[in-house]
């Protein structure tokens, strides 16, 4: 320990010496051979992590795009059996989107594709995900 007179004031206190010595070198060394094997172990979780995260989220918005496809559906058939339409027939979207909650502004797909609706008796399908129940683009 040693005295130092601080500049500014000029009150005196005590401050432990400075570290040095082999102790203090080994301690060094094993931080500048620790920190990379760190940093590696974590860019190794990232890289294994960050792909499966990925794929979590393009499912989960596949299976969104399909949910509000099967509503679409199911309002496209309630509307005509309402208003007596046959297969083939379009149904307007105004008719539609009383049988969806929020109408039918509210469905968008959360990969940011089109829905179309298509006539009666033909799934609707999404300008991403593709039809409602036929293969599509990727899935």
């Amino acid at each position: 320990m040693s005295i130092v007179t601080c500049p500014s004031c000029g009150q005196t206190i005590e401050v432990q010496d400075k570290k040095t010595g082999m102790w203090w070198g080994i301690g060094c060394l094993i931080a500048a051979v620790a920190i990379p094997v760190i940093l590696a172990v974590v860019g190794l979780l990232a890289a294994i992590a960050i792909p499966s995260f990925v794929k979590a989220r393009e499912t989960s918005q596949l299976n969104a795009c399909i949910n509000n496809m099967r509503i679409i559906d199911s309002a496209k058939e309630q509307a005509a059996m309402m208003y007596d339409y046959r297969d083939g027939d379009t149904v307007p979207e105004a008719q539609l989107s009383e049988y969806i909650t929020g109408g039918l502004d509210t469905m968008v797909c959360p990969a940011g594709g089109d829905y179309t609706i298509n006539p009666v008796g033909v799934d609707p399908e999404c300008s991403v995900h593709g039809s409602l129940f036929a293969p599509g683009p990727p899935r």
